[in-house]
């Protein structure tokens, strides 16, 4: 593993670890062409396929990067612009919008909807339907016997995996 200077505690080497993660991936994925989804072939459905399917599967795993990567770059020391080239990956342009006015609004970030960083988060999967799949994001606030929670929904583009929509 990969010690740095500043990295004293387990949670100082994770954070930075995921940062580092989140920077590469970054890196990679601005790097690599995009093959546009209108060259796949279309396939028509299969008789007696289930309605719902892991069709939001991909951007089920983006939300949960995100928010990884996002918690992350927040707690980490200067993590400003990862925090701001991370938004601007996973996030609609419109999304982006509406966070603004939300945190504007209400003075507090607004991917996390709250003024504090998260001790722990779960995403599950939802359902999928409309060209959208949303996801719920359990974001942890306390340990002990009985930690606190607080819950949002996400909802996100299939065709672009994009984080549409964030509420609670």
């Amino acid at each position: 593993m990969l010690q740095l200077p500043g990295a004293q505690a387990p949670r100082g080497r994770r954070v930075i670890g995921r940062t580092l993660f989140a920077t590469a991936l970054l890196t990679a994925v601005t790097a690599v062409s995009v093959v546009p989804a209108a060259t796949a072939a279309p396939q028509a459905p299969v008789a007696g396929a289930p309605a719902r399917s892991d069709a939001g599967a991909p951007a089920f795993q983006q939300v949960a990067h995100f928010y990884a990567a996002y918690i992350d770059a927040v707690t980490a020391k200067g993590g400003g612009k990862l925090t701001t080239a991370l938004r601007s990956f996973y996030l609609t342009p419109q999304m982006r919008t509406e966070l603004a006015t939300w945190e504007r609004r209400n003075h507090a970030d607004g991917v996390l909807r709250a003024q504090n960083t998260p001790l722990a988060f779960r995403v599950t999967s939802g359902d999928s339907g409309a060209g959208h799949t949303w996801s719920t994001v359990r974001l942890t606030w306390s340990k002990g016997k009985h930690p606190r929670y607080s819950y949002l929904t996400v909802r996100s583009d299939l065709r672009t995996y994009k984080i549409s929509a964030i509420g609670e």
